[in-house]
């Protein structure tokens, strides 16, 4: 571990002696209302929002829920490919102690640290609302580090340089898929597509949204579940 990573896990080791503290980085961290729950509702404030640039704003939205789609996606291929990095809370040769991880989080320890999924998907669609407007952006950007990311390094989730490097492709991805060549190959379409079949657009997108929000834990759970029995 570089010394950046080791200076930040060792200061936040200090507190794990304070039970308060970890029970509320804990609730943070593992609540969905404190993650997506917060940042998909202004995706849907943006959408309704009537004037001259519209269209432009549903572009945006479009191309920033499919970024986080495509930053999801991935985060798993990255952690699947690249070296196995070791998760803090599971690396006994830190000698760090950090918050005690529950059984139905165990598996963690067989997933890769690097890079971090929540700092990419959360990051990724802060940046489209910051597209949009920049002083909500912005504290949308400032909630994802606060809430987001620095409970994950509190509690021994993720080393700092897993969630810059998650929080860096994230904002890539989102910034390549917003731009006007790229947008209107897939946007556009996209939203003659749900302007003419508003019904079924809203069903779809609010399953997509509640997808985005606990980020397909259930659909991923169930596929681990099949694989172990295959």
């Amino acid at each position: 571990m570089n010394s950046f990573d080791t200076s930040i896990e060792t200061f936040f080791s200090g507190f794990s002696s304070c039970l308060l503290c970890n029970h509320a980085v804990r609730a943070i961290a593992g609540m969905y209302s404190f993650k997506g729950l917060m940042l998909i509702p202004v995706l849907w404030w943006i959408w309704f929002q009537s004037d001259e640039r519209r269209q432009w704003r549903r572009e945006v939205v479009i191309a920033t829920v499919a970024s986080g789609l495509l930053a999801l996606f991935s985060g798993r291929l990255l952690a699947h490919f690249l070296p196995f990095r070791m998760r803090p809370a599971f690396s006994p040769e830190l000698h760090l102690h950090f918050p005690f991880v529950p059984p139905n989080e165990s598996m963690l320890a067989t997933w890769s640290s690097f890079p971090s999924d929540h700092a990419m998907l959360w990051m990724s669609v802060a940046v489209g609302i910051f597209i949009v407007s920049r002083r909500i952006g912005t504290l949308a950007l400032l909630y994802v580090v606060l809430f987001i990311c620095l409970p994950r390094a509190y509690l021994g989730f993720h080393y700092p340089t897993d969630l810059l490097g998650g929080a860096a492709i994230g904002v890539v991805i989102t910034y390549v898929m917003t731009r006007h060549a790229v947008r209107s190959r897939y946007a556009a379409p996209v939203l003659s597509w749900i302007e003419r079949y508003p019904g079924a657009s809203a069903m779809l997108g609010f399953v997509l949204c509640l997808e985005l929000v606990t980020q397909f834990d259930e659909i991923r759970n169930f596929a681990t579940s099949v694989a172990r029995i295959i």
